[in-house]
């Protein structure tokens, strides 16, 4: 028997082997796989600052002091580590994988399926349908898994050791269970009686909306919605992109991995070379730059309403009501407050992310 040759592609030219189709089973679980195990790689890199950004963009009273400042992140690490030890760096960090397991896998498989669809040659390789392959991508996700989204906060939000009260049966229970105080709307002007109007919109509203259960599971869904259009768009366009000019023939010779290019054939997709590991981190961690950037603000106002049934009067509030508390808080400060941390996090996380899922793809065969 022939020995296999050095270089070849881990296997990806495999003599005879039928091209593998995008729409298969075959491909789908297992570019589902590799997004599965990339996010749950990426995650536990930055469980830790995670749970910080959380307990900051939230205002969690024992952690509002240590906002505002450079030296507040690392101290409100050590704060948690001095009263819970490593396990407190990591709260709420099983419910993470739970989530960001089927989260990425389905993310990173619709972007698959959709860009195949939306750009079907070389020449439909446009940043305009990049965007749009990633912004659906981002939000088919977010659709499927977003009340574990919800769990995830809450529990990283706890910040006392409160023992059974604090697992995650008993999180789930809680959020369930929540129902706002009754909204008052008084006239406007400063008088005390209930607007005539107002009130009947509002009890309107309020017998054709639940006021608890599973409804409790999708608070500051719509945010999260919109704000996926930009981030999951801009972070694939900028992984893309990022990829593109790794692979110019000028940088090539230093960027990429020798003979892992895979060229169209009979029995074969095109694969470009792969970068290397450095090359493949630095596109991802500038892909997460973009994509925090332009979604922070949207993101805040998520974390907000998520937790709105534990600080504040629990009264539920919409995106422009929210928008406008944060701004009458601190300004439009409000809007970026842990966007230093935001980065340390999501460009380590983003870039690890990429690596995981392009090395994964690559050994996977596909």
């Amino acid at each position: 028997m022939p020995a296999k040759k050095e270089g070849s592609g881990g296997g990806d030219m495999r003599e005879g082997k039928k091209k593998m189709d995008k729409k298969s089973p075959e491909y789908l679980i297992k570019s589902g796989l590799a997004g599965g195990f990339a996010g749950c790689a990426a995650k536990t890199v930055v469980g830790p600052l995670d749970r910080v950004k959380i307990l900051f963009q939230t205002r969690n009273p024992q952690f509002a002091k240590y906002t505002g400042s450079w030296s507040g992140f690392p101290t409100a690490i050590y704060d948690i580590y001095l009263t819970t030890g490593v396990r407190g760096l990591f709260k709420g960090h099983s419910a993470t994988l739970l989530r960001i397991f089927p989260y990425a896998g389905i993310k990173f498989l619709a972007y698959e399926q959709i860009r195949a669809r939306v750009i079907k040659s070389h020449a439909q390789e446009t940043p305009g349908r990049r965007f749009v392959s990633g912004s659906a991508a981002g939000m088919m996700s977010v659709f499927l898994t977003y009340p574990l989204e919800v769990i995830r906060v809450r529990l990283a939000f706890e910040t006392k050791d409160q023992g059974r009260g604090s697992s995650l049966a008993s999180i789930i229970k809680k959020i369930y269970a929540e129902q706002p105080p009754p909204v008052s709307h008084n006239i406007p002007g400063g008088g005390a009686g209930p607007h005539p109007i107002t009130a009947t919109a509002t009890h309107a509203l309020e017998t054709l909306t639940p006021r608890s259960g599973l409804s409790n599971f999708f608070r500051g869904f719509t945010p999260t919605l919109i704000g996926m259009i930009p981030y999951a768009g801009a972070s694939f366009l900028a992984h893309d992109s990022m990829s593109d000019l790794m692979r110019i023939p000028l940088l090539a010779p230093y960027t990429t991995l020798p003979n892992t290019f895979r060229p169209e054939s009979p029995t074969t997709s095109h694969k470009p070379a792969q970068l290397r590991y450095w090359a493949e981190l630095t596109t991802g961690g500038i892909a997460g730059f973009v994509s925090q950037t332009v979604s922070y603000p949207l993101e805040v106002i998520r974390r907000r309403m998520q937790v709105g049934g534990v600080v504040g009067d629990g009264h539920r509030l919409g995106i422009v009501e929210v928008g406008r508390r944060i701004y009458w808080e601190r300004g439009y400060k409000g809007f970026f407050v842990g966007l230093t941390i935001g980065y340390v996090k999501v460009v380590p996380m983003v870039a690890v992310s990429f690596f995981a899922y392009e090395r994964g793809k690559y050994y996977l065969g596909i």
